[in-house]
Formats: C-alpha cells, structure tokens, sequence
C-alpha cells in the first residue's frame, strides 16, 4: 500500500518506519524543512533504539520517503495517517490545533477513496469533529478510522512492530478492514470498535496505568512509616494474575508526553461532560507529591541545603529517551537550587535537552564521576541501566558525604555493602546505613 503520515515526531516517525519495514511505501511529511533534511540524511530527530537502523535500511529499500510537500506525499496515497502533536492546553484540554490545520491541509490533495486515519491521541468526539472539516473543505464523503497508538518511549519499535494489540475505530466497516489489512503482516491481535469507543481505550488505558503508578506509590510511602518492604509488596500483589507485575515499581513518579497529558485531557472531558473522576484527581495529586519525595528526603537528612552540592544522575523521564516532558528531574532541580543547593547532573542522551528545559540554573556534568565528585549528596532520579551497573564502592569515596537517595529503587543491599560506609535512602523500602 501507499501510505502518507503527517508528522514526524515520536509516533509519526515510529509509524511511518516501521510500516516501510513491513512492506509499504510510505511517504513522511513534516513542514520542518531542517527536520525533512536530516531524515533524507538518516538522522532521526529523536534518540529511539533501533530506529536510525530501520530508517536508514528502508530508505536503502526506496520503500520511506520524507517531504515537505503535500502534493508530493499524498498523491496517491490508500491511507493518510495524521500523526500530529495534541499538546496540553491551559485547561488541561488537549490542544487540537495542530490536528485542525493538517484537516485543513490534507483537504486541498486528499482523494475520494483514501482513508484518513487519526492515530494522534484525541479527546472523544475528534474524528467526527475532524471528519466534518475535511469534508468542508474537499467537498466531498471521507472515511475515517481511530487508530491510537500504544507506544512506550525507549521502546517504540518493538511497540510497533510487536503490539499487544490493535485498536481500529471506524462507523465504516470497510475503511477498517482496510486499515486491518494494512497491519496484517505483524500478526497481531486486532481489536474493531465504534470511532468513540477507539477514542476512549487509548486515554482509558493510559489512565488506568497512571493511576497503578500512584496506588503503588502510596503504597510505598505506607510502607517506610509501618517498616514493610514495597518490593516485596509489589511482588506478592503483582503475582495476582488480576492485578499483574507491569507498573508497580514504586518511584518517585510518572513523566513523560503521555501520561500526565492524558490524565489531565481525560478529567478535562469528564468535567465537560458533569462527571467528577476523583479517583484521577487523587493520580495526579499523588505523582505531583512523589515527586517532590527526594527533595523532602534530603531536607530531613540535611536540615538545610543551602551550600549543598546534589549531584543528580538522570534527567529524561525515563532511560533509553532523550525526552525530557514532565520528567520529575525538573521539579527537582527547580526545588534543589531553590533551596541554595548546587546541583550538578548527568544524563547519556538527555542533557541537550535538559538545558532547553533547566537552563543554567544548574551544572551539566559529562560523566558520572564528574558529577559525583566532592558531592554532598546523589540522587538518581532515572534508572538507567549503565548507573545500576556502576562502581559505588569507588563512587562514593569520591562524595563529601557517601549518601545516596534513589528515587527509582535501582540498587540493591549487596552492592551498598561493597562501599563500606554509605547512607542510602530509597522508595518504600528500609533505610540503610553501613
């Protein structure tokens, strides 16, 4: 098939590539003209493992094209997949702009029988909102299909290429088998549902996980006052096989472009609709607080941190992106210099980032070992694989004071015992003090 995606941020990107991948021709449009650029060069505009591979592969392949041109992507084109932002708004509403004007531009080149498919995450009622702009402006029927995406950052082409599942929502049964044909090759399960009900799965699901983020929190946090262990909690409840192991680590909360933009849009639609969701009231009030959890550790332990130097390891929301949206790394460096404390941080891939974020309001470190020396204090705020895999023994030797607050629960008794004299404070679990 010929297969045109407006956009190319995170999903637009992840989707137009791995659907080359599995066979298609598919066009990637973006009004970016740097961005278009440096795709036709092979350099993906954002840090995903294994993405540049398969970018540069298809592209090798003559199966992915990128433009600026609308004409040139959706001649053509069976499927026009928009892809674009729906960014927060003021409100908590989700911004369609961005989704308006590519309905709008789409309009001018858009064929009868293509069909437009909404894989941006939007608020109940978008398609049919977004169906009645087209067809304004083409004059003529279109067919529409939901198709939200369920893609974890870090992982978005295993996501892709191995979903769980499928979600296609269309009024118009044969737009979605042709949508189903389209995915066919991933073997994957493929859910049909009405266009309102697609709509809703995707803030649904995202919902229910933030909240199972919180729940455990809270859990985490009952735990250190009663002296339980919210690891071993966690492991007996997630062993039920109605509740399940995925999302009850505890940890100083969610981040990222998903979940604190879904919760919010989702209450904002039950609002609008005189439905008072309290339980997600409570989510996002749970994740602001843990948020904030390391900073509170620190002030106990310390009293005051004026003159302290915290050196932070991690900033992305999450390791393996670069993503630095809603990461807790920003309340806490916001809360840490606000206090007087020097804060020097490390991070692989997300530091560039970070800056457009934090600014100068603290230091950018180009090693673990840079940020940690004559430290006060560490604190790692996201779990990346290498810092699990680090040499604290020796780390530590390097501090002004051997403390450690993980705010991810990423190190283990043994490994605190190597250093021989350690503070080390963590989520939910006992203080240990060697």
């Amino acid at each position: 098939m010929k297969i045109a995606v407006l956009g190319t941020g995170y999903v637009g990107l992840s989707t137009g590539v791995c659907l080359s991948e599995i066979g298609h021709h598919v066009y990637c449009i973006d009004i970016n003209e740097q961005k278009i650029n440096n795709l036709r060069n092979g350099i993906s505009p954002i840090y995903e493992p294994g993405l540049e591979s398969l970018l540069a592969s298809n592209m090798t392949a003559q199966r992915l094209q990128f433009t600026t041109s609308l004409e040139e992507g959706l001649n053509d084109a069976e499927i026009i997949i928009i892809a674009v932002g729906t960014p927060q708004g003021d409100d908590g509403a989700a911004d369609l702009s961005y989704l308006e004007q590519a309905a709008k531009d789409i309009s001018k080149y858009v064929a009868a029988s293509s069909i437009i498919v909404i894989k941006s995450t939007v608020p109940v009622g978008t398609n049919e909102y977004i169906q009645t702009i087209i067809e304004a402006e083409c004059g003529f029927p279109v067919q529409m299909v939901s198709n939200p995406e369920f893609l974890r950052q870090g992982s978005a082409v295993q996501d892709t290429m191995k979903p769980d599942r499928i979600i296609l929502g269309s009024n118009d049964k044969t737009a979605a088998e042709k949508i189903r044909e389209m995915y066919l090759p991933l073997n994957a399960p493929i859910i049909l549902a009405d266009i309102r009900s697609a709509e809703m799965i995707k803030y649904a699901s995202n919902a229910f996980l933030a909240t199972k983020i919180s729940y455990i929190n809270e859990i985490a946090n009952l735990c250190e006052v009663v002296g339980a262990n919210v690891e071993d909690v966690a492991n007996g409840v997630g062993k039920d096989k109605r509740i399940g192991e995925a999302f009850l680590q505890a940890g100083i909360g969610y981040g990222g472009s998903c979940f604190p933009k879904d919760v919010k849009a989702l209450l904002h639609t039950a609002s609008l609709y005189q439905v008072d969701f309290s339980m997600l009231k409570e989510t996002i009030a749970i994740n602001d607080n843990q948020q904030k959890l390391l900073v509170k550790k620190a002030v106990k332990r310390f009293g005051d941190l004026q003159g302290k130097k915290i050196a932070m390891l991690g900033l992305s929301f999450k390791p393996e992106t670069d993503d630095m949206r809603e990461a807790p790394s920003i309340k806490i460096a916001h809360s840490l210099t606000q206090m007087g404390a020097e804060v020097v941080a490390y991070d692989p891939v997300a530091i560039n980032n970070a800056k457009q974020v934090l600014g100068d309001i603290i230091t950018y470190a180009s090693s673990v070992y840079d940020a940690i020396s004559q430290a006060d204090a560490l604190m790692i705020v996201t779990e990346w694989k290498e810092f699990t895999q680090l040499d604290f023994a020796s780390l530590v030797k390097k501090m002004n004071h051997p403390i450690i607050f993980d705010g991810r629960n990423c190190l283990e008794e043994e490994q605190l015992k190597a250093c021989g004299n350690v503070e080390y404070y963590s989520i939910g679990r006992p203080v240990i003090i060697i």
